[in-house]
């Protein structure tokens, strides 16, 4: 992708070990930018991460945090500076995704879902708009935020949380700090699922496939070099917030 260089600049990336954080990882260090890479207990991914990324002739640095404890997601921001010495970007991509219906969700798994998946990154993106005073912060969503899914209550509300606080934040971190969302839709199947799940989605979606992780490793490179967009969510789905599909696997 054209536009300004990502060379020398250092990104911070949650939730790098695996998935669509380990894809938009690996893409940010093909073009240039140094990695520090977030994980919670995925030790072995994440140095197979560093591995790889090294191979781009960019530097990698591992921080382990669990968002689940308060002290570790409050740490993250001086974690990263200590061992990268500057931060450029930050991509909050760590979440979990329980389910919970209206029927059975209970006060513990909003807790859970609301501190790991909206108020952790909203912190962790207040250090760093404190802390780097300029750069690009951009916050992982989900298409599902654009209707309803019964079947994952607490993940909903707290992506719909974490969509409130992307637009809050564009406005109060600027004009140093942009702050954008990427909200993916039929991307990966949910952890321990195989395929069938998307093939039974894919219905929904105008654009009648599966999206591709590196589909949304584009949109999140694209947010981050356009110095002109603050506030945006951008669907990466097909169109099927569109459609009203109630149905997504994400990353």
């Amino acid at each position: 992708m054209e536009g300004k260089s990502l060379i020398g600049k250092t990104a911070l990336v949650t939730g790098a070990a695996k998935r669509i954080g380990r894809a938009i990882a690996l893409e940010l260090a093909a073009q240039g930018a140094n990695i520090a890479a977030h994980y919670r207990h995925s030790a072995g991914e994440a140095e197979e991460l560093r591995r790889e990324i090294e191979s781009y002739q960019v530097n990698c640095w591992l921080v382990q945090a669990d968002f689940a404890v308060r002290t570790e997601y409050e740490s993250l921001v001086d974690a990263a500076l200590d061992k990268a010495g500057a931060l450029d970007i930050l991509v909050n991509s760590a979440s979990i995704f329980p389910p919970s219906t209206v029927h059975d969700c209970t006060w513990e798994d909003m807790s859970a879902s609301m501190q790991i998946n909206a108020w952790a990154p909203f912190y962790i993106s207040r250090s760093f708009a404190r802390k780097a005073g300029r750069g690009a912060i951009i916050n992982l969503l989900d298409a599902r935020i654009a209707g309803l899914d019964a079947n994952h209550v607490a993940y909903l509300l707290s992506k719909q949380a974490l969509e409130s606080f992307t637009r809050l934040m564009a406005l109060e971190f600027s004009p140093g700090v942009r702050v954008n969302g990427v909200a993916p839709g039929i991307i990966l199947p949910p952890p321990a699922t195989d395929d069938r799940s998307i093939k039974q989605m894919i219905p929904a979606v105008p654009l009648k496939r599966q999206g591709d992780v590196r589909e949304i490793a584009d949109a999140v490179l694209f947010l981050i070099k356009n110095e002109y967009i603050t506030g945006q969510v951008v669907y990466v789905d097909g169109g099927g917030h569109l459609a009203g599909a109630k149905e997504h696997a994400h990353g």
